[in-house]
């Protein structure tokens, strides 16, 4: 009998090796490794997307690209970031941290877990091939907005079934984390005992069930208009393009949330480790994340407010928005309150949650400037909103998917990475972040219209400027690249709880995390 217990041990413990590993794999670390791989492939290309849009704007008047082709640049360097990086990034770090965190086995539905992994790659080979079909891809923004795209070609189709891979392996994602918060957390573990980061995707979770739906059925209208005689948003058939916009942004609000509120978790879980005092106002945060949620289904016509709204719905749009920075002004509170006093070292993954909370916090301010209708007026459409929305999705979601892998990467891989790099990483993306971005604000409001190949000559100090902070940017992710692959490949030996005082289950399993992490649930206290 114990000969059988030990060999299905063994069974149990075997896993392919080589690339089948990676294909037919159901292990959460795996899976997990897999996205994060994924996500920073296609940060990286999204990236290059970004310095030739930067390069045509480096100087007024046409040089690099032609005006249609630096169109297609901007829609496809913003899908390929919002859905190919800050997104599988996350659910990345979900599937790595979950499990670990609940004192889980595994993930609730292992093989669904990697069927919404795999899915991906073919998404994204899609949507890229678009670029070369004839016509070119999509140049519509990432918005998508009609009658833009039910005019372009063939490859605004192969988007469209791209965007309904992506949209179900979310949905996917989604229901495979949920099921196994509720179901597979440790004896002991009510829903008020887990790390924040679990209730950030927990609530992330259900907002992705509610709104990808609601993108499906946008893009399956675009389609009919483009191909079966309806006229949905086509105003020569009786349709109106500004019900896409309303469709769109009932998406599109929640999904700016979708891609913070990990973010967010992350945060609060590096803090509190490196001041080495519990999280302030534990209970309110995970209140004010609910209440974010809540509120992000209410607010989606504040992109909108030029379309000409009524006054009574551009006043109630203005008012809802406002007080979604209440919840928000709430998590900036218990992050510095649990920061002070606190016995604070300044490692990289501080540095970067440090970074996150000031420079998002500019972001959030932008983003009241932009809610008050009658200014919004002035800003809508301009730089100053490119400005905004990089504040908050790269200083808020990108920068914390760095702090998170610093905060994590001695977990998983075994290995110390290298402190002194990991900073130069961090001087280096906050610097130059700052030059390239902060700039836009200015043009914003001296007038200059975004998604436009030529500005007037008034224009091109800043844009110079804003030009040469991205390639400089841009070069500093390379240096990120270097840290991982050395940390990966080899490093001084990682402790089981890392850092001095982490609090939480994924301290308790040895550096390198092992295949199988809990085979008995462990109990919380």
């Amino acid at each position: 009998m114990a000969t059988a217990d030990v060999a299905h041990h063994e069974e149990h413990h075997h896993h392919p090796s080589g690339v089948m590993r990676w294909i037919t794999t159901t292990n959460h670390k795996d899976i997990g490794t897999l996205y994060l791989c994924f996500s920073l492939s296609m940060f990286l290309l999204g990236g290059l997307m970004a310095l030739v849009i930067r390069a045509e704007l480096f100087q007024p008047g046409l040089q690099v690209v032609d005006p249609h082709f630096f169109n297609q640049m901007t829609t496809m360097h913003a899908l390929l970031m919002v859905f190919g990086a800050i997104m599988p990034g996350f659910v990345g770090f979900a599937n790595w941290m979950l499990p670990m965190m609940i004192g889980a086995p595994d993930m609730a539905l292992p093989r669904m877990n990697n069927w919404s992994f795999w899915i991906l790659p073919f998404a994204f080979t899609m949507l890229l091939s678009s670029l070369f079909t004839a016509g070119g891809g999509p140049a519509a923004g990432w918005t998508l907005y009609a009658p833009l795209t039910i005019q372009g070609g063939m490859g605004v189709d192969m988007t469209i079934f791209a965007i309904h891979m992506m949209g179900i392996s979310s949905i996917l994602g989604a229901i495979n984390i949920i099921v196994t918060i509720f179901n597979m957390r440790a004896p002991g573990m009510t829903l008020m005992k887990m790390p924040l980061f679990v209730w950030t995707w927990l609530i992330t979770a259900f907002l992705l069930i509610a709104v990808m739906p609601v993108l499906a059925g946008a893009v399956t209208m675009l389609l009919t208009d483009r191909h079966f005689g309806t006229a949905f948003f086509d105003p020569a058939g009786g349709g109106d393009p500004v019900m896409f916009q309303h469709i769109f942004w009932f998406f599109g609000h929640p999904e700016v949330y979708i891609m913070i509120l990990p973010a967010f978790g992350i945060i609060s879980e590096i803090i509190p480790t490196f001041s080495r005092k519990p999280l302030f106002g534990y209970t309110a945060m995970v209140l004010a994340t609910a209440a974010i949620a809540f509120l992000s289904f209410i607010v989606w016509a504040h992109h909108m407010f030029t379309v000409g709204m009524p006054l009574t719905g551009e006043l109630f749009f203005m008012y809802s928005t406002m007080l979604i920075a209440v919840p928000t002004g709430v998590k900036v509170f218990n992050w510095v309150s649990t920061m002070w006093r606190g016995a604070l070292t300044f490692e990289t993954p501080m540095l970067f949650a440090v970074a996150v909370v000031f420079l998002f916090t500019i972001g959030g301010f932008s983003g009241l400037m932009l809610a008050i209708t009658p200014a919004d007026f002035q800003y809508h459409d301009t730089y100053f909103v490119v400005a905004h929305f990089h504040y908050v999705l790269f200083s808020g979601a990108a920068m914390a998917m760095m702090g998170g892998a610093y905060y994590w990467l001695p977990k998983w891989t075994g290995h110390m990475y290298d402190e002194k790099l990991g900073k130069i990483h961090f001087w280096l993306t906050t610097i130059f972040f700052n030059v390239t971005f902060f700039p836009q604000h200015f043009l914003g409001l001296a007038g200059m219209p975004r998604r436009i190949p030529d500005y007037a000559l008034q224009f091109t100090e800043f844009n110079v400027i804003s030009s040469i902070g991205a390639f400089g940017l841009g070069f500093a992710q390379l240096l990120f690249v270097y840290v991982i692959v050395k940390c990966v490949r080899g490093g001084s030996k990682a402790t089981d709880t890392v850092w001095e005082a982490p609090r939480g289950l994924e301290w308790t399993v040895p550096s390198p995390a092992p295949y199988h992490t809990f085979e008995t649930p462990p109990k919380i206290a």
